[in-house]
């Protein structure tokens, strides 16, 4: 079994943000093991965010250091990427005056290209996000499991990496805006044709009510269909005040129980990490709507273009 380095505990003013490279349960469950045990051993909070079946086998493994500990299945807070950030966040600023110590294990096998492209842009902006803030956030990768490319950007999103017992800087780190930047890949035209609406100013009540009647015909139960409605209406609104007020909206259905829309303008995200914190009631309009739109979605794919902004909201199930 190979021995995995606990990362230094973060000093003042010290953000520390290593990927943890795995091969098996055993080796994963040793080093989340050793990071968990030593962040207990410094008295300091703990918060793992792992996919439901590694949490089960880290809870057995850690017995009863585990209890107290807070824990999330990041399939369900994960699902949309756009999510995880805020938690993270939230739970650091439930601690303060203390480094605190936390998973995120955002990528594994089975996750689609969309979610996987946005989860790396989640994991570039982590580095900006918490910058300057003594914290650890230790990010597991399954090299048996992950292609090939997800690997080379996890090396690409974390200052040091630790692999095969090693700890070391990782020389392919890159700034947050470059990776950021190559997330913006093209979309794929949508496999069946969508229904297309172009809207101006004093057009919101008409791209809400277009929303309204095509997904009566979706296979959504009635909570799913509204969210879906609110969030096209907060995109479209967003368009309208920042967006060069007009936009184009389009519909589809890529399956039985999804459905999708996109929304582009010509505005520009000014601030990556807009929608990616919850907003304070002291913090004015910005990224208000983009929260939501978040919250209400279970992917949210952006794409930040210097020809303007295209965001393509998934909603599926119940």
């Amino acid at each position: 079994m190979i021995v995995t380095p606990v990362p230094a505990a973060a000093e003042p003013a010290d953000f520390v943000h290593p990927a943890l490279f795995y091969r098996d349960l055993e080796e994963y469950t040793a080093g989340v093991g050793a990071f968990v045990r030593a962040a207990l051993a410094a008295q300091e909070p703990v918060f793992l965010a792992v996919p439901g079946p590694h949490l089960d086998a880290l809870r057995q493994s850690l017995g009863s250091d585990a209890d107290g500990i807070d824990c999330v299945d990041m399939r369900e807070l994960g699902r949309n990427p756009g999510r995880i950030l805020a938690a993270l966040q939230g739970f650091a600023d439930r601690n303060p005056g203390r480094a605190p110590r936390i998973v995120g294990e955002p990528i594994w096998p089975g996750r689609t290209e969309g979610e996987i492209l946005e989860a790396t842009r989640h994991e570039a902006l982590i580095n900006t996000a918490f910058a300057g803030r003594p914290a650890t956030i230790l990010c597991p990768y399954d090299l048996s499991g992950l292609p090939p490319q997800v690997v080379a950007d996890a090396r690409r999103t974390h200052p040091t990496v630790i692999e095969d017992g090693r700890d070391t800087v990782s020389p392919l780190y890159t700034d947050a805006a470059v990776v950021c930047s190559d997330c913006d890949l093209p979309f794929p035209e949508p496999s069946r044709d969508p229904l297309l609406l172009e809207y101006g100013d004093g057009g919101l009540a008409q791209v809400r009510e277009q929303a309204e009647n095509w997904v009566r015909g979706a296979d959504l139960d009635p909570a799913r269909r509204g969210d879906f409605v609110l969030a096209v209406s907060e995109a479209a609104a967003n368009s309208l005040a920042h967006g060069g007020g007009k936009g184009t909206l389009r519909l589809w259905s890529p399956a039985t129980g999804v459905v999708v829309a996109e929304i582009r303008d010509s505005g520009r995200l000014s601030n990556a990490l807009a929608g990616r914190r919850r907003p304070s009631l002291t913090s004015g309009n910005g990224g208000r709507g983009l929260w939501m739109i978040h919250q209400l979605c279970d992917l949210v794919e952006i794409r930040a273009l210097e020809s303007g902004l295209t965001l393509r909201l998934h909603v599926s199930g119940s």
